[in-house]
């Protein structure tokens, strides 16, 4: 018994201060709160859509470097994109933040449907909080940093345009993280979740078929219609579906076209389309039989077709040590509750719903270990080159779907505002784990050899392809 006193009293006598210091972290970003909510309240309001989000970038950036960043801005080609880096030397631990809004979600801080004038975009996604709490987290670290309690570099990582823009891929080609030791991110959702999941691959690609103008009734033969273009080219996607590999998801919205006068031939018109599957490698095959339903359209139209690849994004590669670190601290840390006057607010608007899940769930943790997410992540590239692993939190009302006006509503008061801070101490505290603990990071590493089983990482962006800097605008026709 007497030889493991010794060492049980010096672990307690170093655990103390190491137990304090973590603590220190949840601290220093429940310090700068309101500061956060207001920025992200900012970036909300501002809803700027991918790589056109001016504001919102030099807002975080501003922050960081006022707080002791090294700032390198317009990374990769990208106005909007930067990185923020505190600290010297190994381990270099990477942390992510988004800011991007998305189209056709306007939609006010109530719980009903209400546009906000003057403003299409709208951040159904909670980008408005990513980047904030990222950023939070980013700047407890660098205080542990400062002080000495910790040894390594911090670096946020401002990444524009994930609504399909694929920013990051872009950001891994030019070599923005090959000295990083890990990545963490996180997602805003409509519960607490973590575990070693992956995500769907994706490409996108733009078909704008140019036609002939006429008068519909009096010389329609003269005319080549862009808008029958489309059709036969939607047309035969449609069939395509049938000929997939299982779990491929093929959507499209028409941008322009389709005329303002049945009277008048369409001389323009264009199709959006995304690839999804589990796999990049199938993606990746999918898209010439997708580019030969507009060649065909085309053809059959005597149209002329302009193709705006848009590149794609791999899917996430999983880690589960990495997961573990972080299953543990979002556990211990979460402390969502609602008020009543945000239960008020979550019951109004769970009357959209068709399904509605009880409100206390935001008090779980839920595993999604082993699972595959339905939606895509840029993040997916940078998984391929480092050990990377994220998570999400209760920033929308149990039940509410991606991509909604009511994400939009709930993720613009203090819903989002818990869950924004209960992210950014999860992230705090897991890179403070791993700074702690070099074995951690070692695991990470070899898990991330186990999942590649040798294979190399290949982007799905083509090559030389510049960032689609304009893929948020109206065509130039």
């Amino acid at each position: 018994m007497k030889k493991f006193v010794l060492p049980f009293l010096t672990l307690l006598i170093i655990s103390g201060p190491v137990r304090a210091q973590k603590e220190a972290l949840a601290e220093s970003v429940d310090k700068r709160a309101d500061a956060s909510w207001e920025m992200a309240r900012k970036i909300w309001a501002w809803a700027e859509p991918g790589y056109q989000e001016t504001k919102s970038s030099a807002l975080l950036a501003d922050t960081l470097e006022k707080a002791g960043f090294k700032i390198e801005r317009g990374i990769a080609k990208m106005p909007t994109a930067f990185t923020a880096t505190y600290g010297q030397g190994k381990p270099v631990v990477a942390i992510l933040g988004e800011f991007d809004a998305l189209p056709e979600i306007s939609q006010t801080s109530e719980p009903f449907r209400q546009r906000v004038e003057g403003n299409n975009f709208g951040h159904g996604c909670g980008h408005h909080l990513f980047g904030v709490a990222s950023a939070s987290a980013a700047i407890a670290i660098k205080e542990q940093l400062e002080k000495g309690t910790i040894k390594g570099t911090v670096r946020f990582y401002g990444c524009p345009a994930e609504e399909g823009g694929g920013a990051k891929a872009f950001m891994v080609r030019d070599g923005y993280f090959k000295d990083c030791d890990i990545a963490l991110h996180w997602h805003p959702g409509n519960r607490n979740s973590a575990g070693d999941s992956s995500s769907l691959a994706r490409m996108a690609v733009k078909f704008r078929f140019h036609g002939i103008q006429a008068h519909a009734a009096g010389s329609p033969d003269k005319g080549r219609s862009a808008l029958d273009a489309v059709q036969l080219t939607c047309h035969a996607a449609e069939l395509l579906r049938e000929h997939c590999p299982d779990f491929t998801r093929i959507h499209h919205v028409i941008t322009h076209g389709g005329g303002s006068a049945p009277n008048v031939v369409p001389e323009f018109a264009e199709v959006y389309f995304y690839i999804r599957h589990p796999k990049g490698d199938i993606v990746s095959k999918l898209y010439p039989r997708l580019l030969k339903c507009a060649e065909g359209a085309a053809l059959a139209t005597e149209t002329k077709l302009e193709v705006k690849y848009e590149g794609g994004i791999v899917e996430l590669l999983p880690n589960e040590p990495l997961s573990q670190v972080i299953k543990k601290n979002l556990t211990k840390l979460n402390d969502i509750t609602y008020t009543d006057e945000e239960t008020k607010f979550a019951l109004r608007i769970q009357e959209s719903f068709e399904t509605k899940p009880p409100l206390d769930g935001v008090k779980q943790v839920i595993n999604v270990s082993g699972s595959t997410g339905l939606g895509s992540t840029d993040v997916g590239d940078v998984s391929w080159v480092v050990p990377t692993a994220g998570f999400s939190t209760a920033c929308f009302v149990p039940g509410s779907a991606g991509h909604s006006w009511q994400n939009v509503a709930a993720s613009g008061t203090t819903i989002g505002k818990k869950g924004m801070q209960l992210a950014a101490k999860t992230l705090a505290a897991s890179a403070w784990d791993l700074f702690q603990d070099p074995k951690l990071i070692e695991a990470a590493n070899e898990e991330h050899k186990r999942r590649l089983n040798s294979r190399v990482y290949i982007s799905l962006m083509g090559k030389d392809q510049p960032p689609p800097l304009d893929y948020r605008n109206p065509p130039k026709r």
